[in-house]
């Protein structure tokens, strides 16, 4: 079955009416992937899902859209008997949390940076898409919330989940699951193509750079790291990402330093030798350089 582009559901959704987006959930199948010890990962629509199983009962991270929660129960189940007790949100877009309504109200306690729970519990405006976010109902809100970091001790592992950023968001957080060695990115990382930055939540190129730092430092050769999209990965695959943002954001810089105007900085082009690797992507070469100008721009206005 080819898989459908989470990505490609999540622009169709915000774009599509509501039953046009219900049908292409519908052709959604979810995927499970055994990535270390007991954790797997889910594949459908929007970001990657990570799951722990043991005696203690599931621990899931990110959770896709509020359509997909009965195939990602159904997923889980044939993993696992015990119930979902615990859902991480790596952050606070709905193609991440788009499920926490339907599991809060099954029974799990849903966990998230502050920051998280500020933003879906109030009306969003995501300026890239040009779309507001009504703000979630109750039961979808986080119920536990932390300003740093936290640990589980769970199912014989020591499941760290780390607050970084401002990076994709400034709610980030990245899921360390010790024993195992697995590193679930949320959406600071995406396997393959140019990583979406919402500027409009507080992320910043800087903060991705730094945030891709901090996972590196936690990993090994061994390691195995669960992009926010994407296949499965690697910290040698995870640093030729975090290496290319570095090039482009150091070129972009010296673009903004002389004075060049946004659309002067998009025709210089200055992604195309990654373009054929990364800009094949939603984030197209124009709009991702676009969006590494105004995270340029901002923090020099600030400086």
């Amino acid at each position: 079955m080819k898989q459908i582009s989470g990505i490609g559901v999540l622009l169709a959704s915000l774009i599509s009416t509501p039953v046009l987006a219900e049908d292409r959930f519908a052709k959604v199948e979810i995927s499970s992937e055994p990535v270390a010890g007991n954790v797997y990962m889910l594949q459908g629509a929007g970001g990657n899902i990570a799951v722990l199983v043991g005696e203690d009962g599931t621990f899931m991270v990110d959770d896709q859209y509020a359509p997909l929660t009965a195939k990602i129960q159904k997923a889980v189940a044939g993993l696992a008997d015990q119930p979902l007790r615990f859902v991480i949100n790596t952050h606070w877009h709905g193609d991440h949390t788009g499920g926490n309504e339907n599991l809060g109200k099954s029974g799990a306690l849903i966990v998230a940076h502050e920051n998280v729970r500020k933003r879906v519990s109030t009306e969003q405006f995501i300026e890239a898409f040009k779309r507001k976010v009504e703000p979630s109902p109750p039961a979808a809100l986080p119920v536990i919330t932390f300003t740093d970091a936290t640990t589980f001790h769970w199912n014989g592992d020591e499941v760290k989940v780390q607050h970084v950023g401002p990076a994709h968001t400034d709610g980030d957080s990245i899921v360390h699951f010790a024993k195992a060695d697995v590193i679930h990115m949320g959406d600071i990382y995406f396997n393959g193509t140019y990583p979406f930055i919402d500027l409009s939540s507080g992320g910043s190129v800087d903060g991705m750079i730094e945030a891709m730092d901090t996972a590196l430092v936690l990993s090994d050769e061994n390691t195995k790291i669960i992009p926010g999209h994407g296949p499965l990965s690697s910290p040698a695959e995870l640093k030729v990402q975090r290496d290319m943002l570095q090039t482009l954001r150091d070129r972009i810089q010296k673009l903004v330093d002389n004075g060049q105007s946004r659309d002067q900085v998009i025709a210089a082009k200055p992604t195309k030798d990654f373009d054929e690797q990364y800009g094949q992507g939603f984030m197209t070469p124009d709009i991702w350089t676009g969006i590494v100008y105004d995270s340029l721009a901002a923090k020099s206005k600030k400086s």
